[in-house]
């Protein structure tokens, strides 16, 4: 028999992605053994087929609203999805296979606790929302930290992953207590991290478990979401350093400080005549200031040669530089930060 799949999608309203994307391409799902329980902050009139509106009042956040939506869910899989996103036509099916493929005879020590897979931009979003995507979906963008959750990777296990597009069995789920609303954004860190540490259990993203995730205008809106993503991973380096101390999440703050830093310290070399220090650490500071724009240059020739759309392989550029500054600066914020202010 095939396991009963429960969507769940906090919002903070009924929005027009909600009621002319997400809903229609859930219900094209091609399997058909689902429900839909969307949490919005207050009542709706609004309806759905298949689908269970759940007001959350008083007002509470994502994380709330998912495990709320967690405990009201009928099946034996929660899917998360956010309410700007939605799913490929077979979706469900191809996530629900990874689970019912690798069930053992002891249905309590299924290996894989959850599944999940790329979230790309849609090929309709503007062109600063498609720079916003390519920030995300590219190596030098991304500085290689979980590049695969915004493009097409081959099937691998991880050990942390966003929960716009994140399914995981309900028992296992209840078994880590759930999200912890502490950490919104962030709160997909800690239960990836109890799901693979505590229970000893896999993460499978597969390329064929695709969702589209519509992205932040470049510069403001971008910028406001990475300012958040740039506090959460920088304090979770320092206390949940098993899946977020690591050299992708640092790079932007290295860059930082080596373009601003690396001057300021030749300079000083230079004012007490270390010329045999000064000299060598300016030309490296060139070299490094070369590649990078070397890299920026790659960049923007691969999304050229994709897309075909000079003013947005030129925008990536701007995008990429302050993207950089702005969360590598943040990130020191949070690693040093004592508790986040939610």
């Amino acid at each position: 028999m095939t396991p009963k799949v429960s969507i769940i999608i906090p919002v903070k309203k009924i929005n027009d992605y909600l009621r002319q994307e997400t809903i229609p391409a859930i219900l094209k799902q091609t399997y058909k053994n689902f429900e839909i329980i969307i949490l919005p902050d207050k009542k709706t009139k609004e309806r759905f087929p298949q689908t269970r509106i759940i007001p959350t009042y008083p007002k509470t956040g994502p994380a709330d609203k998912r495990d709320i939506g967690a405990r009201k869910a009928k099946g034996e899989i929660l899917a998360f999805l956010d309410d700007d996103s939605y799913p490929d036509k077979n979706w469900l099916k191809n996530a629900v296979k990874i689970f019912t493929s690798h069930q053992p005879p002891a249905t309590s020590h299924q290996p894989i606790a959850a599944v999940c897979g790329p979230s790309l931009t849609p090929p309709h979003n503007n062109l600063r929302q498609k720079a916003s995507g390519y920030v995300w979906s590219t190596w030098l963008g991304s500085s290689g930290a979980g590049t695969y959750r915004c493009a097409i990777y081959p099937r691998k296990e991880i050990d942390d992953y966003p929960t716009v597009n994140f399914l995981v069995r309900k028992r296992d789920f209840v078994k880590v207590g759930g999200f912890d609303s502490h950490f919104w954004p962030g709160e997909d860190t800690r239960l990836c991290l109890l799901l693979t540490k505590k229970l000893k259990k896999k993460i499978i993203y597969d390329p064929k478990v695709l969702v589209y995730h519509h992205r932040r205008e470049v510069f403001g809106p971008h910028l406001k979401q990475i300012s958040r993503y740039a506090i959460h991973r920088g304090h979770f380096a320092r206390i949940l350093p098993e899946t977020s101390f690591r050299i992708g999440y640092f790079m932007p703050t290295i860059f930082v400080l080596g373009l601003f830093g690396g001057p300021l310290l030749i300079f000083v070399l230079e004012i007490f005549q270390l010329c045999i220090i000064s000299i060598p650490l300016f030309l490296l500071y060139l070299f490094s200031v070369f590649v990078y724009l070397l890299l920026l240059l790659i960049t923007v020739a691969e999304v050229y040669l994709k897309e075909r759309n000079l003013r947005l392989a030129l925008l990536i550029v701007p995008s990429i530089f302050v993207t950089h500054l702005v969360y590598g600066v943040l990130f020191i914020k949070g690693f040093f930060s004592p508790k986040l202010r939610q």
